[in-house]
């Protein structure tokens, strides 16, 4: 138990569980039981089991425990399974006092570490314990059916599954490290809610020694925001504390299959694996700790999923890329199957979509996109939705953009989709997909991403009779970072554009969300000068569907989608897309100097970034081309946290013409010093995101 007041520790184990429970968070619901257990009757038996995979913190919530417990005037027996008492009568002469004791408190670590513990604790010894007693048992699976199916035992018994931190308690425990607060970001991403993970990244990227309690990172500090992955180092050991031991090389495969993609099926299995036993695999894989079913396959929890996969990548990447290869082809064969003409974004389309997009990883890439996908579920918008959906884009928006939302709402209701939270239902997104058969008055004066889509559409190959543009419109979701809705909104999009039938041109507004720059690369684009609603400024690519079949479409999504190894070579030079085979500190030179040429498009074709880009046959094209792709990074901003600030300091130092600093500052209601501030983080930001190819549709 920690000390209380000023009094010094009086010896090193006080001192340890003060440090303990300064560094505890989290876990709010399981003190609430345990104390509620502690102030029961006397007379009452009490047995706990709590359940999880490695590094969940089972450990330390019985550390806390047992200080909850001596707060309370209890007596407290602790036995660790994995040292003493790994046998019955080791455990026996070590826990003797709670057989004659009344009230203690036995607390038991570990317990799967011996089977046969396990048994002889529930048969034997646990039966002879006074009333009073409070026991807490503690192991990464949970009890058997030898527990569960007893009547006695289910009176007496309550089951704890402890799973990862809430995002806010991720980012209190980083606090409580001392972490810089622009790297949180990407540790939470890779280390997810587990706590061993979250502790042992903070270990690793050290004490935040520029900014204090409560301030974010400063201008010299803007370097680097985000600026965390994680060393092969610590990934190795994560796999050894959460995976632990395999039974053989197979099992291995299999697990390496369940981190690579999205959800696993044994039809999976069998084509990845050929050969193997894919039901015994997936047997095994069902019944381990750290393995999630849900209602189409299992998936791993996400530091599970991403040190498995960073691992394989570097012990084996030929293995790592051909098992991608394997996996990506039998689900793009499976889609080439279900997407024909008829219903578009049917569910089953959908569904394989989310599967191939994502493949599509960008670990330690400073925006991963591992997610858990069943937090989040698709749902057709209901009458009370509105006032909900028009709130979210409010928050997000500005008032000109919810001005344009209810007139679609108003005439397309149909083209809305809502996205609800599977634990609470609340709605949590909402994206449109805007079916527009003619430029009617009314819809191109409400909304300037049509009138700009149907002028781009008249004067290139209009649509015929009986064929619609299509808008992919609105993609908000209520969480900035990766999620379940942002991988659900793409889905939808590769469905419709792959089975809409009539579809003509198709057009992604890249200002709406992370969704249609995923989604859109498969479409063959062209990008287009960038369209301002109300005072935001919004990227817009076009695809022509009917100039591309679905064979088409699907190799771009394979290409699009398998990244063999992004490792950055040792040199530092950036492996591909603009400004390849220039060095990092030139590569950010030229795009400060791209960005303050916005508005001079030959400045802009002449610019390194743009000798190299995809449009290299014209310098028109060119300056186009990189426009979009600052435009594309510049609104990235808009994902990190805090980012809004950044974006509103860089689009008017560049976006909104001619403009001295001191002016711009002034326009935005700031002090001058703090827009510099804002700007200089803001550009060291893009910088970043492009030289990563965030930026890229798609990235």
């Amino acid at each position: 138990m920690a000390p209380t007041g000023s009094r010094p520790p009086a010896s090193l184990g006080e001192h340890l569980d003060a440090a303990r429970s300064r560094a505890f968070v989290g876990r709010a619901r399981e003190l609430a039981l345990f104390r509620s257990v502690l102030t029961g009757s006397a007379h009452q038996f009490n047995v706990m089991f709590l359940t999880g995979p490695g590094g969940i913190g089972k450990s330390a919530l019985l550390r806390r425990y047992a200080g909850e417990a001596r707060a309370a005037g209890r007596a407290v027996v602790r036995v660790d399974a994995r040292t003493g008492g790994a046998d019955p009568a080791s455990f026996e002469a070590g826990a003797a006092r709670v057989l004659t004791e009344a009230g203690t408190v036995l607390l038991v670590d570990a317990v799967e570490s011996r089977p046969c513990l396990e048994d002889w604790l529930r048969e034997e010894f646990l039966p002879r314990l006074p009333p009073g007693v409070v026991v807490v048992i503690a192991g990464r699976r949970p009890p058997g059916d030898a527990w569960r199916g007893d009547p006695g035992w289910h009176e007496v018994l309550r089951v704890l599954a402890l799973s990862g931190l809430p995002r806010a308690d991720a980012f209190a425990l980083l606090d409580a490290r001392g972490v810089a607060r622009d790297r949180q970001p990407g540790i939470v991403s890779f280390a997810g809610g587990n706590p061993l993970a979250l502790s042992l990244a903070a270990e690793a990227a050290g004490p935040d020694e520029a900014a204090g309690p409560g301030e974010a990172a400063g201008p010299d500090e803007a370097v680097r925001p985000g600026a965390w992955s994680p060393a092969q180092g610590l990934i190795t050991t994560l796999v050894s504390r959460i995976v632990g031991e395999v039974p053989s090389p197979e099992h291995r495969r299999a697990l390496e299959v369940c981190a690579y993609v999205q959800v696993t099926t044994e039809e999976l299995l069998r084509a990845a694996l050929p050969g193997a036993d894919a039901s015994a695999l997936f047997a095994w894989l069902r019944g381990l700790p750290f393995i999630e079913a849900g209602p189409h396959g299992l998936g791993p929890h996400d530091v599970v999923r991403e040190i498995l996969d960073a691992d394989l990548r570097w012990r084996d990447p030929q293995r790592h890329d051909a098992m991608g290869r394997r996996i990506l082809a039998h689900l793009t064969e499976r889609l080439r199957q279900q997407a024909v003409p008829g219903p578009a974004g049917a569910a089953s389309v959908r569904a394989l979509s989310a599967a191939v997009l994502r493949l599509r990883r960008e670990t330690f890439r400073g925006r991963p996109c591992a997610t858990r996908p069943h937090e989040a579920y698709e749902d057709a918008l209901r009458p009370e939705d509105r006032a909900a959906v028009l709130g979210l884009l409010a928050d997000r928006g500005g008032a000109q953009e919810v001005a344009v939302a209810r007139h679609w709402l108003g005439v397309q209701p149909g083209a809305f989709t809502v996205y609800r939270s599977t634990a609470t239902g609340e709605l949590t997104g909402f994206m449109a997909w805007l079916r527009l058969p003619g430029p009617r008055a009314a819809d191109t004066a409400a909304d300037p991403v049509a009138a700009r889509a149907w002028a781009h559409a008249v004067r290139t190959v209009p649509p015929a009779a009986g064929e619609h543009l299509a808008i992919a419109r609105f993609a908000v979701r209520r969480a900035d970072d990766p999620s379940a809705e942002e991988l659900l909104m793409s889905a939808r999009v590769v469905a419709e554009f792959l089975g809409g039938p009539g579809l003509a041109w198709t057009y992604f507004v890249v200002g709406d969300s992370g969704a249609f720059q995923r989604s859109a690369p498969l479409a063959g684009l062209a990008t287009l000068p960038p369209v301002r609603v109300g005072d935001r400024l919004h990227g817009l690519l076009a695809s022509d569907r009917r100039a591309l079949s679905t064979d088409e479409v699907l190799s771009r999504m394979r290409q699009m989608t398998y990244a063999p190894d992004e490792r950055r070579p040792a040199d530092g030079r950036r492996p591909a897309g603009p400004g390849q085979s220039m060095a990092r500190p030139d590569f950010d030179a030229a795009v400060r100097d791209a960005l303050r040429s916005w508005h001079r498009p030959d400045a802009l074709a002449a610019n390194p970034l743009a000798r190299g880009g995809p449009h290299a046959a014209g310098g028109a094209d060119r300056a186009e081309s990189l426009r979009g792709l600052l435009a594309r990074a510049v609104d990235r901003l808009r994902g990190d946290r805090q980012g809004d600030k950044l974006h509103r300091a860089v689009s008017a130092a560049f976006f909104e013409g001619p403009v001295t600093q001191e002016a711009a500052a002034e326009r935005l209601g700031i002090p001058f010093s703090t827009y510099r501030r804002h700007l200089a983080r803001g550009l060291a930001r893009v910088c970043e995101l492009l030289w990563h190819g965030d930026a890229r549709p798609g990235g």
